[in-house]
């Protein structure tokens, strides 16, 4: 068997991105990066604060976008592309997708290119670690290795999440993070002043990733990883919930968060697409009252309490 890594290239139009980004991620559980130059400049000025880009950036096609996958050598990448030909042809996206071998040391580091410090919220500013040359800005240092798992803060959901948890959390909350993927939400909350944070996650590469990104930002002994889904592997009451995962598990959450959320606790939930934030709220109907809503780029957010009897 080949030792090679699968990447395959996904071209659409920029205005289908966040779509079949979505399509694309349901076909690997090591996320995605997307290649998108539409809103160049403006991006430049509010991630990175600069307004200086390289030619070679400014020459990029604004009009498409590619979405890049990488399907391990035990894994059948024509499975891979026939699901993606059928999901875009179905939700009526125009694409082109290529496919060519890589080894796996080529893709682990080719997306880092893209991956820049970052400004959060009010108090956060995440750096991946590879990036030794960056001004904090009187900002916390979130420092990450995201790995394989789900969670760099680049992307609309992981933002937006954080910014509810700065606004939302107290000193000393016990934090708990559903879906913990590269545990950046845990190490966020404990920077911000949590007293304890649990990440859980059904994958254990996940829970490695997690547990090495708070040993990075010395908040280690306040964070413990756990393998599993909620129901069967959590105990205990938590001031503060996130899950930053996808709407149909926001919904099927929504049905035992509650038993987990201590007395006046906060519920946040991301990873929502616009289109579906009306399932999610009929979900919710009942069980939580909406205390903010955020928004941006067709992801929202939400900050939830559970309603009183």
């Amino acid at each position: 068997m080949s030792e090679n890594w699968t990447e395959i290239k996904i071209c659409v139009p920029s205005s289908k991105a966040d779509l079949a980004g979505d399509i694309a991620n349901m076909t690997v559980p090591h996320g995605i990066y997307i290649e998108d130059y539409s809103d160049l400049e403006e991006k430049a000025l509010e991630i990175a604060h600069i307004d200086l880009i390289d030619e070679e950036l400014l020459a990029k096609d604004r009009t498409k976008a590619i979405i890049h996958i990488y399907i391990s050598p035990e894994d059948n990448p024509t499975e891979a592309i026939s699901f993606l030909e059928e999901r875009l042809s179905s939700c009526g996206i125009e694409y082109s997708i290529d496919r060519a071998d890589c080894a796996m040391d080529d893709w682990l580091n080719n997306w880092k290119k893209y991956f820049k410090p970052i400004p959060v919220g009010k108090k956060l500013l995440i750096r991946p670690i590879w990036e030794e040359d960056f001004d904090s800005m009187g900002r916390a240092v979130l420092n990450l290795e995201p790995g394989l798992a789900f969670g760099t803060g680049t992307h609309e959901t992981t933002r937006l999440c954080m910014e509810l948890i700065e606004e939302y959390l107290t000193p000393g909350t016990d934090f708990l993070d559903v879906g913990c993927g590269s545990g950046i939400l845990s190490v966020a909350a404990l920077l911000l002043g949590a007293g304890s944070a649990v990440g859980v996650d059904i994958d254990p590469l996940a829970v490695k990733t997690a547990a090495e990104n708070t040993r990075l930002n010395g908040v280690e002994g306040k964070f413990i990883g756990i393998c599993g889904n909620l129901a069967d592997r959590v105990s205990g009451k938590y001031q503060m919930i996130a899950a930053n995962i996808v709407a149909d598990i926001v919904i099927e959450l929504s049905r035992s968060v509650p038993e987990f959320l201590a007395p006046n606790g906060v519920y946040i939930i991301s990873g929502i697409i616009d289109t579906r934030e009306q399932d999610v709220l009929d979900a919710l109907a009942g069980r939580f009252t909406v205390l903010q809503r955020k928004t941006e780029r067709g992801w929202v957010a939400m900050a939830l309490k559970v309603k009183e009897r």
